[in-house]
């Protein structure tokens, strides 16, 4: 796997503004920049088959067709790159540009109502968490390396600086959520930016898929920059990832579920300290 280069410039991922700046009793007119927000539906296309909505969800545009391709992987729809035939946008759409449509492979039989997705909310704790759990390994059994390579503390603790020196969108509005993938020796090879935490990894999954390197994710280390909750180590366990880190606290489904597996899920990580909520034999 190459080591980590910025994605090209994609379609409008940052908007500018008008605001006015108040300090006091003093006003003044200025320009801002923000973090676009705008819907993506997600169709899927099989042959003989009516297309049908998957999705739609709030994201920051760019590397739509990584973030669709990650989505259909967390939900189990697609498990490899060849289970995809085509991605698109329809420019004839009436949501032309906020629009994907993906066609599957016609080796590939898969039906909606199998979908599990109902299952969830966005706040990720909203629904029984044995039952949220249960829909994950009907999707995935993981498969987490336990013989990686011990990873000592000073690596991980050099990841946040990292991670923060290519947060490009963040750095213009202060309003996006980012996902990076690291080398076992802590090299940056990837990182995703979007408004949803979520829309993040699946970018940053969707990417190794469609590069047909989904395989190499199990010996890496996934970063995120805000919380973790129980969507994001169900999306990092289908993709096998051993070890989720994150800047702020995991919730306690998340813990539940990546202690369940044996994910090694860190916490709190900061340039001179962690938590490590499970499976610290990764860490030396």
């Amino acid at each position: 796997m190459a080591e980590y280069s910025a994605p090209p410039p994609s379609q409008h991922p940052v908007a500018c503004v008008t605001r006015f700046r108040t300090v006091g009793d003093q006003q003044q007119k200025q320009t801002d920049l923000l973090s676009t927000e705008e819907p993506l539906e997600i169709v899927l296309h099989q042959k003989n088959k009516k297309d049908f909505t998957l999705a739609v969800t709030m994201r920051t545009p760019g590397n739509d067709h990584e973030l669709a391709a990650g989505f259909l992987f967390s939900e189990g729809v697609v498990k490899k790159k060849n289970d995809i035939q085509d991605i698109f946008s329809d420019p004839e759409a009436a949501n032309s540009g906020n629009n994907i449509t993906i066609t599957l492979s016609r080796q590939l039989d898969f039906e909606p109502d199998r979908l599990q997705r109902h299952f969830f909310t966005n706040s990720s704790c909203g629904v029984c968490g044995k039952t949220s759990i249960q829909a994950l390994e009907m999707l995935h059994k993981p498969q987490l390396l336990a013989a990686i390579a011990k990873i000592p503390a000073k690596i991980l603790c050099q990841l946040p600086v990292k991670l923060r020196q290519h947060q490009s969108q963040f750095d213009a509005t202060g309003g996006t959520h980012s996902a990076a993938l690291f080398s076992t020796d802590g090299q940056l090879l990837r990182l995703r930016e979007d408004v949803g935490r979520h829309n993040a990894m699946d970018k940053l999954i969707g990417s190794l898929l469609l590069e047909d390197q989904l395989p190499l994710a199990k010996q890496t280390i996934v970063l995120v920059s805000g919380r973790t909750s129980f969507e994001l180590v169900q999306k990092a366990l289908m993709a096998d990832i051993p070890i989720l880190a994150s800047i702020g606290a995991p919730t306690s489904l998340a813990y539940e579920l990546a202690s369940r597996h044996n994910m090694t899920l860190i916490g709190f990580l900061k340039s001179d300290s962690f938590n490590i909520y499970s499976a610290p034999e990764r860490m030396s």
